[in-house]
């Protein structure tokens, strides 16, 4: 590939007048818009929609047309609504809020999808049930086909279907996150009606983050885009490199038709220039894109620090890395706590629990695949009322802030409602009473030094009436239901689709509270620890990242493979031979998605079982020059 010339910033000035001609309503043409680690993919999306906004606002407000935008995270759908000023014209969304807003009001259509589909399912498993193992899988199988048909018969009873993107759907009537992405991508697929309501809606639709946006959506939408092409432009950005999720469409640039515009972005303006030259290393084997750093961002500063697996004190290694990083980039800020802009990225989030001291509370909740997904955005009702309502109790009262403490209740208590309100001067008092009674008992558990439970602080949050107690936790306050849910299963929580499967609330519930508040703040991505999936689309001026298969005990990476100090495996083999994705691809893109956070200094922690072979590797590959490699 040819050499980028030096001083050239602008060489990406272009790619926005291209996305800009593809974007108009009488010519509509889509677009793949390639766009890498810090190339300014966001600002490009929000310069395309300001220019077609000037444009064509009149056209779209007469046809009652809006243009969307679908976003991975809820975190970047604000950020992009923030930059186009809330425009009305706009839709930013996620993509299960946008799936949902398209099918919410099609009910009949979705009750006829369920019942096909549970009816399919449940004849699988009778099948697998007459050849399959017995044991622990025959049960599992029974109970399964027991709960599809308990669903299957409740359906002619359910009016109206139930979604909440950001919740757990639980209840008869409601759906779960896989099913509204499967039902909204069949039926925009098979129902030309649907493609048409979406393209009258919305002749442009721009998706964010598309290399790992569902592809059975993806594919929907190319298929809309085949249908509709004189009337609707699909605008897709992304890279494939970056995709860190299974769901997402692989390799989805080179699905593009030929007849699309592809315009591409070659400027990284988040790094210095060491840290470009890395990731391009680390890019190289894959598909060879190159990408420039700005003239004005420096060198840099990248260091891997090797040490054996299974050492008996990660904590103290890190700390000591820190310590080198100051020296070796004359930042301090590399040994603060919780430094702003400093941020360590670990493969799975039971290595955060660890380090940050929750994990008694995460890995009951994680562990139930039912919960993973509140669990990891905060969204949990039954963690919520503990960590926005008493907690913050506790706080304001250890603080002497009895107002913080009256706010909190008038909020969100039982015993401050609007009768109050409306309470006559005795009443009332004998209202604040009750409410500072309630107050005191929460606040004696923790007195001299004392640690509470979770369940202990349910107990006296059910006792009192502080708080409305979420549907999840409410089974624990009465002692025999909840010995039925251990020996039964759940199905007193109403979740009826996974009757027979005991929840994660009563192991979670012997945690200490204490642990809720470094938990809150691991969500809010206020520690210095985070993941991968976490930081997804953000950077920091500093970027230690931690690489221990051992201690992260997943199979879908190795990056001890990657780093060749283990052998590739017959499967990884026969999977390059097919040309199949293996598990050193998607660790090689991890490394790639981690390294690319770093704004001006990144260390590698790499716990290896064979330190001097990594060092060796990872020298002979150039990743790192021989003096920016230490083994410890």
């Amino acid at each position: 590939m040819p050499e980028f010339e030096l001083g050239d910033d602008w060489i990406d000035a272009g790619v926005d007048d291209e996305i800009e001609g593809c974007l108009d309503l009488k010519n509509p043409r889509s677009f793949f818009l390639f766009a890498g680690a810090g190339s300014g993919k966001t600002r490009s999306l929000t310069e395309a929609l300001r220019r077609v906004l000037d444009r064509s606002r009149q056209h779209l407000r007469v046809h009652h047309q809006k243009i969307a935008v679908i976003t991975y995270t809820n975190a970047a759908s604000e950020e992009i609504q923030s930059r186009v000023q809330y425009d009305p014209l706009v839709k930013v969304s996620t993509i299960h809020s946008f799936v949902w807003s398209q099918i919410g009001g099609f009910h009949a259509d979705i009750r006829m999808w369920l019942e096909e589909d549970l009816k399919a399912q449940i004849l699988d498993l009778v099948a697998k049930e007459q050849t399959g193992r017995k044991g622990n899988a025959s049960i599992e199988r029974k109970r399964k086909i027991e709960s599809k048909s308990r669903r299957l018969e409740n359906l002619p009873k359910i009016k109206a279907f139930t979604y909440n993107p950001n919740g757990d759907n639980v209840g008869q009537d409601a759906l779960n996150h896989a099913e509204v992405i499967a039902i909204g991508s069949d039926f925009l697929t098979r129902k030309p009606l649907m493609q048409r309501v979406l393209v009258n809606a919305f002749p442009i639709v721009l998706v964010d983050e598309s290399q790992d946006t569902h592809k059975a959506f993806m594919a929907s939408l190319f298929d809309v885009q085949a249908a509709q092409s004189k009337h609707f432009s699909l605008g897709l950005i992304g890279d494939s490199m970056q995709r860190i999720y299974g769901h997402g469409m692989a390799e989805v640039d080179r699905k593009i038709p030929g007849d699309w515009a592809t315009p591409s972005k070659t400027m990284n303006h988040r790094s210095p220039e060491r840290i470009v030259r890395l990731i391009n290393r680390i890019r190289l084997p894959v598909d060879g894109r190159r990408q420039k750093e700005r003239s004005d961002k420096g060198g840099g500063f990248v260091r891997l620090f090797i040490a054996q697996s299974g050492a008996a004190n990660p904590d103290q290694v890190e700390a000591d890395v820190k310590i080198r990083m100051a020296q070796i980039a004359s930042d301090n800020d590399w040994l603060e706590e919780k430094a702003e802009g400093t941020k360590a990225l670990i493969l799975e989030h039971h290595m955060a629990a660890r380090r940050l001291g929750f994990s008694e509370l995460f890995a009951p909740l994680y562990n139930d695949s039912r919960l993973q997904t509140g669990l990891l955005d905060g969204t949990l009702p039954g963690l919520k009322i503990f960590s926005e309502q008493v907690m913050p109790v506790i706080q304001a009262r250890k603080c002497n802030d009895e107002f913080g403490v009256a706010s909190i209740l008038r909020k969100h208590s039982n015993l401050l409602s609007e009768k109050f309100l409306l309470a006559t001067k005795e009443e009332g008092q004998q209202v604040l009473g009750e409410a500072s009674k309630a107050v005191n008992a929460l606040t004696d558990l923790f007195e001299n030094g004392n640690e509470p439970t979770f369940r202990e602080v349910l107990q006296v949050i059910n006792e009192t009436n502080m708080f409305p107690i979420p549907e999840p936790l409410r089974l624990y306050t009465n002692p025999e239901m909840a010995f039925l849910d251990q020996e039964m299963g759940s199905s007193f929580t109403g979740m009826e689709e996974f009757l027979g499967k005991p929840s994660g609330w009563g192991d979670f519930l012997d945690a200490r509270f204490s642990q809720i508040e470094p938990y809150r703040d691991y969500v809010q991505g206020l520690e210095a620890f985070d993941t991968h999936q976490g930081v997804k689309g953000r950077e920091f001026d500093r970027v230690m990242v931690i690489i221990d298969d051992l201690e992260a005990r997943g199979s879908l990476f190795s990056f001890d493979k990657l780093f060749g100090t283990k052998g590739k495996t017959k499967t990884d083999l026969e999977n390059e031979a097919s040309g199949k994705e293996t598990g050193i691809d998607r660790t090689r893109r991890l490394l790639y998605v981690t390294c690319s956070r770093a704004m001006k200094s990144l260390a590698l922690v790499l716990y290896s079982p064979n330190p001097e072979q990594a060092r060796q590797h990872s020298v002979k590959e150039k990743w790192f020059d021989a003096d920016e490699v230490e083994v410890i």
